[in-house]
């Protein structure tokens, strides 16, 4: 296998015109620099550069390599050069993120703007977020995630919050709860959906209540907070739901809060090391972390 670097040695030798010269621009002693012109020749069959008096004047082999030379070891320092812009404008690329219908519905909106503004060559895919695995984004499926980050987590995936959130109630216009005073006996004595992607049927308000020596009935438990404020709206069911999800509360429904105290939560987006530098990537989590904000 040829020796690459000898293509540098090539390139400074061609551009000076002298072992002396190219030796002391590439800090090598003249003796060294003569074996790497020995080398050369041997390699392309060759002499490269002949004497001509004092000098060194180059073959026409060596004019030929000249300038292609010169190109493969620009090209070479721009690869290894790490990259520091980005022509949003010429990037095609589709983008693939894993996330909730509510978060899409909530933010993807005002995230197409801005992507159409920027990068109308960037086309997003959202797909159905339905556990906490990172697999997908290892193998190289899944480009960005969204979500509650718990002590489980994968240590190899990259994490950066979005928002801060709390869970609300939320039941039909004119439901019992919407009059009068609350309290934590009333919630609990109403009949509740339950919002749970792995199907378990109770979390921490469950756990708040039973401090209080409360139980709710859990009547339902759907995969999806859009459903459950669907069967609020329409029917006596109480849903708890993400605050962010309902900032405007929709026609028919009541919106309060829990009579029981629960800490906030942090909604993040999570990502894979191997995406961490590459500059389209980074400019996708800065708008992502932007529509999100305050």
């Amino acid at each position: 296998m040829p020796d690459l670097n000898l293509l540098i040695t090539l390139d400074v030798l061609l551009a000076e015109g002298s072992v002396a010269r190219a030796a002391q621009r590439l800090r090598l002693s003249p003796s060294a620099m003569s074996r790497a012109l020995a080398r050369l020749r041997a390699a392309t069959g060759d002499p490269l550069l002949v004497r001509a008096g004092r000098g060194l004047v180059p073959t026409p082999r060596a004019l030929q390599l000249r300038e292609q030379v010169s190109q493969l070891v620009q090209d070479a320092h721009a690869v290894l050069r790490p990259a520091h812009t980005l022509d949003l404008g010429e990037v095609v690329r589709t983008f693939t993120l894993r996330t909730s219908e509510e978060f899409v519905e909530r933010f993807g909106p005002a995230l197409l703007a801005r992507i159409a503004q920027d990068a109308p060559g960037v086309r997003l895919r959202f797909v159905h977020k339905s556990d906490k695995h990172s697999a997908l984004l290892r193998d190289g499926g899944v480009d960005l995630e969204t979500g509650v980050v718990d002590v489980g987590a994968s240590p190899e995936v990259l994490t950066q919050a979005l928002f801060r959130d709390r869970l609300v109630g939320v039941v039909r216009a004119g439901h019992p709860l919407s009059r009068g005073p609350l309290s934590a006996a009333r919630f609990a004595q109403g009949q509740h959906v339950y919002v749970s992607r792995r199907g378990q049927d109770r979390g921490q308000i469950d756990d708040a209540l039973e401090a209080q020596g409360l139980v709710r009935q859990v009547s339902i438990v759907v995969a999806g907070f859009n459903t459950a404020i669907a069967l609020a709206r329409g029917t006596d069911l109480i849903a708890s739901v993400p605050e962010r999800y309902i900032s405007v509360p929709p026609r028919g429904l009541h919106c309060f809060e829990l009579p029981v105290t629960l800490p906030p939560f942090t909604v993040a987006m999570l990502w894979h090391p191997r995406q961490d530098a590459d500059l389209a990537h980074r400019w996708l989590r800065t708008c992502l972390r932007e529509v999100c904000g305050p």
